[in-house]
């Protein structure tokens, strides 16, 4: 009886530690306000953005150029997981837009052991690649599943009439 005191006592010490300790995170993917929840993933790679920089000389100060951003490049981000049921919700999906062939909206999430996420707003994204690995049922692997997905961007970098672009400074 003793025994099964401090087993059960260190099982809850071990989840309330491990819990809390440990950075097991998984990523979900919503499309179009949650039209299609492509459920949640175990690895997400790519979610970055780089810009040229562009140089602006003046005629007066050549040896002097400003620097701008140039438009920003995104990477494909890409997902893999162990096939699942929501493995269908995205067959259902990669049909529909080979079909409709639009760019949608959607967002990518990171989740944490409770459950909070941090996400990320895609504009016109669409599935550039999906697969599977091999089956065979003589490895006893698991069947994993990846998805990749190209998009036009996560920055809120749109002109507005708030938001007109650079400017130079005024002593150019």
């Amino acid at each position: 009886m003793q025994l099964k005191k401090a087993v059960s006592s260190a099982s809850k010490w071990s989840d309330a530690l491990f819990g809390s300790v440990a950075m097991a995170h998984t990523f979900t993917v919503a499309i179009d306000r949650c039209q299609y929840q492509l459920g949640d993933w175990s690895s997400a790679s790519g979610l970055s953005v780089n810009w040229q920089v562009c140089e602006y000389r003046s005629g007066d100060r050549w040896n002097h150029p400003l620097i701008y951003p140039s438009v920003p490049k995104y990477q494909r981000i890409k997902l893999s997981r162990a096939a699942c049921g929501d493995s269908l919700v995205v067959q259902e999906w990669l049909s529909e837009t080979a079909v409709r062939g639009e760019p949608l909206t959607g967002a990518v999430g990171l989740v944490n052991w409770m459950g909070d996420a941090m996400w990320w707003e895609l504009r016109e994204f669409f599935p550039a690649a999906w697969n599977i690995n091999e089956f065979n049922a003589g490895q006893g692997k698991v069947a994993i599943e990846t998805l990749e997905i190209v998009h036009s961007g996560f920055v809120d970098d749109e002109f507005a009439p708030h938001n007109p672009g650079p400017q130079l400074p005024d002593m150019y």
